[in-house]
């Protein structure tokens, strides 16, 4: 059985930060859904990894490893897959880091790392992709958020600041490029499994803590995100425009 709204047949995407983690499961789950998929990172050896087990699994799947922090290299990077490769019909911006100190000792050279990462490569790589979408009067484009866009915890308020950023260069995005045809919105995922999160996963203070702070008592799987990401990668969501969708177990819902 087939549905026509959530068929990704004959797409294209690029995934940034798709050899491990919400990126890769990400990937992994728009191909399922019959598009062919673009991998992006900077660990050529993991890149390579993470596109031979979707080609196992008869995946379409090509490798590009541009350095999502440089503006240059983006543009080089998406213009080379669009020549090469094919047009980009759905990005999802998944390219971030976390790092964990007490705001008053927080590193400056941290600080910039993080925001490049987490929001000026929102900017340099939705611009690249942008500009060919905006041409073919068509395109999805998928901002990685979180519940940091609406929650501080002790520790991450450089990391809070980027995913509230993301958030709103997400409805920027929204009110300058829906009138080319596009939609923009962001997934929002709470406490997931992922290598990103993986001192806390080991923490037992720190599970216990969410397992009691979040409605459904539980870490989310990174798998239980793909159901947003393909409804907003695909027909289904053609007039969800600049939109945070957040899958979190309830944690934003309730003190």
């Amino acid at each position: 059985m087939t549905f026509p709204l959530f068929d990704l047949s004959g797409h294209r995407a690029l995934v940034t930060g798709s050899s491990q983690g919400i990126g890769f499961a990400l990937a992994q789950g728009l191909a399922e859904h019959g598009a062919s998929v673009v991998l992006n990172g900077r660990d050529g050896s993991k890149l390579a990894a993470a596109a031979n087990s979707l080609r196992q699994a008869g995946h379409a799947v090509a490798v590009s490893d541009f350095d999502v922090t440089d503006a240059d290299a983006v543009k080089r990077g998406v213009d080379t897959i669009e020549q090469t490769v094919g047009p980009i019909d759905i990005l999802i911006n998944n390219a971030g880091m976390q790092f964990r100190t007490p705001l008053e000792a927080f590193p400056v050279d941290r600080w910039e790392q993080l925001l490049k990462t987490n929001v000026s490569s929102v900017f340099y790589v939705g611009q690249a992709v942008a500009r060919h979408l905006i041409d073919r009067g068509r395109g999805k484009i998928v901002n990685i958020a979180s519940v940091q866009s609406e929650l501080a915890r002790p520790g991450i308020a450089p990391y809070t600041a980027s995913k509230g950023a993301v958030k709103n260069l997400t409805r920027g995005m929204c009110a300058d490029w829906a009138k080319y045809g596009l939609q923009i919105n962001a997934l929002a995922p709470g406490y997931f499994k992922t290598p990103l999160n993986q001192a806390l996963v080991e923490s037992a203070e720190f599970s216990s803590w969410l397992e009691k702070r979040t409605p459904a008592a539980r870490w989310g799987n990174v798998d239980e995100l793909v159901g947003a990401a393909v409804f907003l990668s695909s027909r289904a969501s053609s007039f969800v425009n600049g939109h945070t969708l957040y899958v979190d177990g309830g944690i934003t819902t309730s003190l």
